[in-house]
């Protein structure tokens, strides 16, 4: 498992609020959304509320992995890619139930565990 860098750490502090969420599907179709919910996970990754995301949630089922990108403040991107596996119970889903605004209902909890950390294009982790 990979772990962010401190550059990544301060990008990720200082972030445009959106970001973007891509999963594949069964035949390779990548699936892109936009987040607005979502928070680091310790050292493991990032939890993104799940308030209505049937590919993605599909896509998770089937066992694909998940990438995360965001805008640092000089307007150059992190991707975050890794496993991804969907929570409706536990530590995980208790975490963002904590976090989320309870204007949206926080479904389930998708938490990307970071294996891959990418400043552009340049690997770094």
């Amino acid at each position: 498992m990979g772990t962010l860098t401190p550059e990544a750490l301060e990008a990720w502090e200082n972030r445009e609020r959106r970001t973007v969420l891509t999963t594949v599907d069964a035949n390779g179709a990548p699936d892109t959304v936009w987040i607005l919910c979502v928070e680091r996970y310790g050292d493991e990754g990032f939890v993104i509320a799940n308030n209505s995301m049937s590919k993605t949630l599909a896509n998770i089922e089937n066992g694909c992995a998940g990438s995360l990108l965001y805008i640092a403040p000089e307007r150059e991107s992190y991707q975050v890619k890794g496993r991804i596996e969907n929570h409706t119970e536990g530590p995980v889903f208790d975490d963002m139930k904590r976090w989320l605004d309870p204007k949206y209902p926080g479904r389930s909890a998708i938490l990307l565990r970071s294996d891959e950390v990418w400043y552009g294009s340049k690997r770094v982790v």
